[in-house]
């Protein structure tokens, strides 16, 4: 009796040195994972600062001429990205326009036909389409707008990033409302509520943190693309609002300043103010999330 006793103890205290070592072993990988990341917040923010200032948003891009001159003076490079953040509230701001109500609309159907064959379809199509390199949706709205308007535009740059961003909004919707308990659709049913109502005024609301979640995760994820609008918006060295002309964008911008040895500094500055958009969008997320649990 003894021995067993002193096997079964044995037998625990094998189990928890086990146990800690997997979790040091998780805790050791986690940092790693987490030190490039470090590495790359402090390369942006310590280069970035020295040209984020108050004219960084209300100018716009300056010549490669101006730059290299103020360089030749060592002056600090004039102007600023006033060009890129309007052309991306533009851009972006269609493609919510376009996306949200089609991808809400495509999550509730797959969420409450989750057996028919054309939801299943049309779920197969959602994540073959998250799939697609950007690239290609780059080319397809090429295709699809700017070769039939004649022109590179905002529209066709918003084309291409509504086309990415209706994956996620579409799967965080279809998701979000399975997660719903039963009990809401069926007690707004059984008061006597249209099915319409039951979906727009207690499965929606309900599901809202979820939903609002993945829509601030989807604009996050095009906010940053270059590769579609480098085909698409194609961009603009001024201030443009008409949604059919070229249009420039922060990530755009940052492309073109990489491009040019006189206007390389202005990459890191760039590059930490949509650092900055991101990781706000992503924090705002977290809060929805955490306020509007399920």
């Amino acid at each position: 009796m003894t021995n067993n006793v002193s096997t079964s103890t044995t037998g625990v205290k094998r189990r928890i040195v086990k146990d800690k070592m997997a979790y040091a072993f998780i805790c050791i990988f986690a940092f790693l994972a987490m030190v490039p990341l470090f590495l790359i917040l402090w390369e942006v923010v310590s280069k970035g600062y020295k040209n984020f200032n108050f004219r960084l948003f209300t100018e716009v891009a300056p010549s490669s001429m101006d730059a290299m001159f103020a360089r030749v003076n060592g002056e600090p490079i004039p102007g600023g990205i006033l060009n890129g953040i309007t052309g991306t509230i533009l851009i972006v701001g269609l493609a919510i326009f376009f996306t949200i109500p089609l991808g809400l609309y495509i999550g509730i159907y797959l969420s409450e036909n989750s057996e028919k064959r054309f939801s299943k379809i049309i779920s197969f199509l959602t994540d073959l389409l998250q799939g697609i390199p950007s690239i290609v949706i780059g080319i397809i709205a090429y295709a699809w707008v700017v070769k039939p308007l004649g022109s590179y535009s905002a529209l066709a740059g918003s084309v291409a990033l509504s086309i990415m961003m209706l994956p996620m909004i579409v799967r965080s919707t279809e998701e979000t409302l399975k997660m719903l308990p039963r009990a809401y659709k069926e007690a707004g049913l059984a008061l006597g509520s249209s099915y319409t109502n039951v979906v727009f005024r207690i499965l929606l609301p309900s599901g809202f943190g979820g939903i609002f979640t993945g829509i601030l995760l989807a604009i996050s994820r095009v906010m940053g693309e270059t590769a579609p609008l480098m085909l698409t918006a194609l961009g603009a060295s001024l201030v443009n609002w008409n949604i059919f002309e070229p249009t420039s964008s922060i990530p755009l911008l940052i492309w073109e300043f990489y491009n040019d040895p006189n206007l390389i500094d202005l990459i890191w500055s760039s590059s930490l103010l949509l650092l900055i958009v991101i990781f706000v969008l992503n924090w705002i997320a977290k809060i929805v999330a955490r306020k509007w649990k399920i």
